[in-house]
């Protein structure tokens, strides 16, 4: 039973009295691993090019200065990436059918997993939060003391994402036997109220924080469309609203789709393991497979929702096919003018 967000890191961590069923060591054959081996690798390397370009483009100078939320982009970029440096682990862990990183690993490893997947959930919050005052109150976004108040949130997400992690780095062991596993010391009472304060803390009441954000987003942003009036034609307007609605519930169920399926199975092997007595190893084994890669898909499509997608991103490209040829352009992205109501700026604008 595993207790972080990671189903394959640990093949079995958690305490003996649960009777879960043992991690990827049983059933479903060798192409199993191969397969979670291969498509691993290949989210791996989509996920490190894609948050790497997207924390390329959000700290150029351009964008830096017209951008209000690089601070949380950037933030985002670097928390999904160190995320998925733990894919290799996780491969190898498939194919070893053990646990071959000693007691340092279990510690930070595991707390590795933790640390990165509250700070990206509460970059997401925070980013939410964000693109509802950009359309609230527009002529804020570029104040310096937002500035400021968005580099302590950030400074105060990765503190509280930490304070969430020590007590697993505190209280994981290395048990050998038959197979070395990541097992925590606490009882199995205190082992699972510690991951019910996970799952509230990192899915539950983010989930719900993010789509109350984003339904209220949309309503403002319909809003200011409709005292437009004449400005824009009537269909230009509805084909604007459902662009928002369209990319709105794309945001808010990759959310819930990545990571409540990870949630529930391993709620279900802690809370009610009768239940999946009926199923086999094998079973058991492509579950955690797609649970698994349902998590670091997040990572990976995380810099197309919120930095490849946006209209600030086109606006950049934009401006670097006109500065070819000529050194002395104006570096200023076009998109530090405010434009449909003060909402088209960096990680602000809606992904249209």
């Amino acid at each position: 039973m595993n207790c972080t967000r990671n189903a394959t890191l640990a093949p079995q961590l958690a305490p003996a009295a649960d009777g879960g069923p043992q991690g990827t060591a049983g059933g479903g054959g060798l192409w199993v691993t191969f397969l979670l081996g291969g498509t691993l690798t290949t989210m791996c390397a989509a996920g490190v090019a894609g948050n790497a370009y997207a924390l390329a483009v959000a700290r150029s100078a351009a964008l830096r200065r017209s951008g209000s939320m690089y601070v949380y982009i950037v933030n985002l970029a670097l928390a999904d990436l160190l995320y998925l440096t733990t894919i290799p682990f996780v491969v190898a862990t498939y194919f070893a059918h053990d646990w071959l990183f000693g007691e340092a690993g279990c510690r930070v490893l595991l707390s590795l997993d933790l640390l990165t997947v509250h700070a990206s959930v509460f970059i997401l919050v925070a980013m939410s939060l964000e693109r509802y005052r950009a359309v609230a109150r527009p002529f804020s976004a570029h104040r310096s003391s937002a500035r400021r108040r968005r580099r302590l949130a950030a400074g105060a997400i990765w503190g509280l994402s930490l304070a969430l992690t020590l007590p697993m780095m505190a209280m994981v062991r290395l048990s050998e036997g038959e197979r070395r596993i990541c097992f925590p010391t606490w009882t199995p009472e205190a082992f699972k109220a510690y991951i019910t304060v996970l799952f509230l803390s990192s899915v539950l009441v983010p989930g719900l924080v993010i789509a109350g954000l984003y339904v209220g987003l949309a309503g403002r942003y319909w809003a200011v469309q409709a005292g437009l009036g004449g400005s824009s034609r009537p269909a230009c307007r509805r084909a604007l609203k459902l662009k928002v609605a369209s990319m709105i519930f794309c945001i808010v169920v990759a959310y819930w789709a990545c990571f409540l399926p990870f949630w529930g199975w391993q709620l279900a092997k802690m809370f009610s393991p009768e239940s999946l007595t009926s199923l086999s190893p094998a079973a058991h084994n492509y579950v955690n497979f797609l649970v698994t890669c349902l998590t670091y898909g997040n990572s990976c499509i995380n810099p197309f929702l919120y930095t490849l997608l946006t209209r600030n991103y086109k606006d950049y490209l934009a401006q670097k096919g006109r500065s070819v040829g000529s050194s002395r352009a104006d570096p200023v992205s076009p998109s530090g003018r405010t434009s449909r109501g003060g909402i088209s700026r960096l990680g602000t604008d809606l992904p249209l």
